[in-house]
């Protein structure tokens, strides 16, 4: 897990918070959404951040030249999560990245997804696991973990189709169902025995 205790060192400057571009499409909206709330509702605690299509300030270099960096989801562990935040400012965190990231697809983002993002998170961020997801095909899903030389090893699907998330000790899988009227192949967390995390409304019903 990087700590990034130089960044913290960073000079203030004047961040960006919206680049006022809109998600690829509603289920793409949607599918952030799932996944922070169903790991919210699970957690029901402070110790660890969920976020979404929010950008991550991670160096003076990147901030002046607005390289904006923003995963579709991502967590960081072991942070208050309770914190008022409107981007991930590393330096302003103690140093600290965020620990698993999912990126939702599109025919537009898919190639950057699986290099040059995966790189960044690889090389600079050293994320320990990262997923790719296209909302639109059920059979997209890849996810890479770093290995003891601090490289992306990809994971190889359970009989389920599903991938293992170490960091979180949770398998993330489809699962087909209307959420907001619309029925799609959506990306969810289950636990170790393969019970699907809960949405606040589906806790209620």
């Amino acid at each position: 897990m990087k700590t990034g205790l130089e960044s913290l060192k960073m000079p203030p400057v004047d961040l960006i918070f919206d680049d006022g571009k809109p998600l690829e499409s509603n289920r793409h909206r949607i599918g952030i959404d799932v996944l922070i709330r169903s790991l919210n509702e699970q957690g029901k605690r402070n110790d660890f951040f969920a976020g979404g299509n929010m950008f991550v300030y991670y160096s003076s270099h990147q901030a002046k030249n607005n390289e904006f960096r923003g995963p579709d989801f991502f967590v960081v562990l072991d942070v208050d999560g309770s914190s008022p935040r409107q981007g991930w400012v590393v330096w302003e965190e103690k140093g600290r990245y965020p620990d698993v990231i999912v990126e939702l697809m599109s025919s537009t983002t898919a190639k950057i997804d699986v290099t040059a993002k995966k790189d960044l998170y690889e090389k600079i961020f050293r994320t320990p696991d990262y997923f790719v997801y296209d909302p639109f095909d059920p059979n997209s899903l890849r996810g890479w973990r770093l290995d003891q030389n601090q490289h992306y090893q990809e994971l190889i699907h359970s009989d389920r189709g599903w991938l293992w998330c170490s960091t979180l000790g949770l398998w993330l899988g489809t699962w087909c169902g209307t959420i907001e009227e619309e029925t799609a192949p959506w990306l969810r967390f289950y636990d170790s025995g393969f019970n699907l995390l809960l949405l606040p409304e589906e806790v209620a019903r």
